[in-house]
């Protein structure tokens, strides 16, 4: 039985396979006995960007590392190719860590290259991490579910093809939370999307740039506010955006309410 004393009991001893680690939302110190297990026996490393160089660091000096950072309307490699690399790579017998962040299987394509690599007849083996949603909730004390504001919680990606033709009715609202991923850059047309959906334009929002890293900060507003606000304070990705009545629970900083005070001031 693995225990903390020995985080590798649980790992396949078969050469050549392909391991799946959730690198956590950024911080060193959230990463999972099992992820550091697993990066310490890596022939190779292939790694999303963004990844903490020290985290990189925890693989043995002599293995090979190679990054696939994606950002917005640029990859390094399409996905079909990473699963290719991935496939080369367990076929000639190495160890390969695919290191991800957050987790694996939340909007980290995880399942594709699951796929991918079963379909290859290689083993594969998940090690889930702290999702981002998860981890810079918590840093901002924003709960994403709580007994008296929201007894459900939905994540979703805000960059995605046919964002207007998504169907998220229900999923933002009165008791309950929606965490949107990926969503700084379409945040005026969330907005937008989610009001003409029923949501009160007064809503609660929330936006959590950079967590769990250095320079993060949690910052809030109404959901009708929520494109300006990103505009005016220069949000940049990685961000999430929590949408619920839980984020006036959160210690994230009123930004709406501090325009409004400096408006009276100056009245």
């Amino acid at each position: 039985m693995a225990t903390l004393l020995d985080p590798t009991a649980h790992i396949v001893s078969t050469v050549g396979r392909v391991i799946l680690v959730g690198a956590g939302p950024g911080a060193l110190d959230l990463l999972t006995v099992r992820a550091v297990a697993a990066l310490k026996q890596a022939d190779v490393v292939v790694h999303d960007g963004l990844i903490d160089p020290r985290v990189l660091d925890l693989a043995p000096a002599a293995a090979q590392r190679i990054s696939v950072a994606k950002q917005r309307a640029r990859h390094t490699l399409p996905q079909d190719a990473i699963n290719a690399l991935l496939v080369a790579h367990a076929k000639t017998g190495a160890i390969v860590v695919r290191l991800k962040g957050g987790d694996p299987f939340i909007f980290g394509r995880g399942g594709e290259e699951v796929e991918a690599v079963r379909a290859a007849g290689l083993p594969v083996e998940i090690i889930p991490g702290v999702s981002a949603a998860l981890g810079c909730a918590a840093e901002a004390m924003l709960p994403l579910t709580h007994r008296d504001h929201s007894s459900a919680v939905s994540f979703v990606a805000g960059q995605c093809k046919g964002l207007a033709d998504q169907d998220w009715s229900g999923l933002a609202g009165k008791g309950r939370t929606l965490v949107i991923y990926m969503g700084v850059a379409t945040a005026t047309d969330i907005a937008d999307k989610l009001m003409r959906d029923g949501v009160a334009p007064d809503m609660p929002v929330a936006v959590l740039e950079r967590g769990t890293l250095d320079g993060h900060r949690a910052i809030r507003t109404l959901l009708a506010d929520l494109g300006q606000m990103v505009e005016r304070e220069k949000v940049a990705s990685p961000a999430i955006i929590v949408v619920g009545e839980v984020v006036n629970l959160s210690d994230a900083e009123d930004k709406l309410g501090r325009w409004a005070r400096i408006a009276e001031s100056v009245a």
